[in-house]
């Protein structure tokens, strides 16, 4: 399972057209500079939208099987509650991919809130099923919940060859993601890391002013993106780190910097702890937009868009907020319209309180 090229091209965040569906011609460019560098692991789901077909485009037709690895992923959420429906996830998957099979299949974005589905489901047997039947050629989970979950999970089910974790350098610390704690476990019991939200959904790739400043001041031309890349690709026991790459300029970026990979220096990680330092005086909500919250909002409320809107306010004297809320919100739910059902904070994988969060965004809506 070892893979020399450490970036791994993550397929969530895919560049997209004035229509919003995904543009293949230009996610097909970045497959050729990506595979041209090196790289090999691409990193899909069944939950992200167009993702599986839009790779089947760029990829799978236009490159032989053996040349590259592909995961995918299995996920199990509160309104799945048929097993048979989880399970037929992988037909759909390779359907939608034409990929033959599956090197990396994953049970998808763990936690306390769904866990016992999975198990309930016997699901980590059914992939082990898959793997003897050659559909798959590795299975793992990806992970969100704390280190006491993934040390029973582990202790639980030791064959799982591999744990996607989100690791970097604003979470290695904080309790609510606990990458540091999480990776420690991983290596103690001889399992690989897929490293997934390196620059936190994009957070740490246009950070706030704060830590700009600390980065500018080193004055080497890096962006912030390579910071956040090259810090986790330090660690050891790694198998990939996912980049979610929505265009070819990120991805001519990542590559300028892992084609030749060089760890952190001595200097450089004190210029992290720096900033991890101004991002724990930081008040911003810590949102990675990956939508999970929204998929089951009764009330249709935009809740990344409205949490982007409370940070942007936070950010700038001059934004218009009330401007902003009403754009983001228009045809959906506004914040007042959540009735605390609490599927959003089950979903979430950054732990937030999302409904507390939402009762402090409703302010904006008595904005003049």
């Amino acid at each position: 399972m070892e893979n020399k090229f450490k970036l791994g091209f993550g397929l969530m965040r895919l560049p997209k057209l004035e229509d919003g569906t995904i543009d293949v011609k230009q996610t097909a460019e970045m497959v050729d500079l990506f595979i041209e560098a090196g790289g090999t692991y691409f990193d899909t789901a069944f939950v992200y939208p167009g993702s599986e077909e839009a790779i089947r485009k760029a990829l799978v037709d236009r490159y032989d099987r053996s040349t590259y690895t592909l995961a995918s992923k299995l996920m199990c959420n509160a309104s799945l509650n048929d097993v048979e429906t989880a399970k037929n996830e992988i037909n759909i998957t390779l359907e939608r991919t034409n990929a033959g099979y599956i090197d990396y299949y994953l049970l998808h974005a763990i936690q306390r809130s769904n866990y016992q589905m999975y198990e309930d489901f016997k699901l980590w047997d059914y992939v082990k099923e898959l793997k003897e039947k050659g559909i798959i050629k590795h299975y793992g989970f990806s992970f969100h919940g704390d280190p006491e979950l993934l040390e029973e999970l582990l202790n639980k089910h030791p064959d799982v060859e591999f744990v996607q974790l989100q690791v970097n350098y604003a979470d290695w610390d904080n309790p609510g993601v606990a990458s540091g704690r999480n990776m420690e476990i991983c290596a103690a019991h001889n399992k690989p890391v897929v490293v997934m939200e390196p620059v936190k959904g994009g957070i740490l790739a246009d950070p706030i002013d704060t830590v700009k400043e600390i980065f500018d001041a080193q004055n080497n031309g890096m962006s912030y993106a390579s910071w956040a890349l090259r810090y986790v690709c330090s660690k050891d026991n790694l198998l990939a780190v996912l980049s979610g790459m929505s265009s070819l300029e990120q991805m001519k970026d990542n590559l300028s910097f892992m084609k030749d990979f060089k760890p952190l220096d001595e200097h450089e990680q004190e210029v992290i702890k720096q900033v991890q330092k101004a991002l724990d005086e930081d008040k911003s909500i810590a949102c990675t937009a990956c939508r999970y919250c929204t998929k089951g909002c009764p009330m249709d409320i935009p809740i990344p868009d409205i949490f982007n809107v409370e940070n942007r306010k936070k950010g700038s004297p001059d934004f218009r907020v009330k401007r902003e809320y009403t754009i983001v919100t228009t045809g959906h739910g506004v914040a007042s319209d959540c009735i605390e059902c609490g599927q959003c904070e089950a979903a979430c994988p950054q732990h937030l309180p999302i409904i507390d969060l939402l009762k402090q965004a409703k302010r904006i809506e008595d904005f003049q």
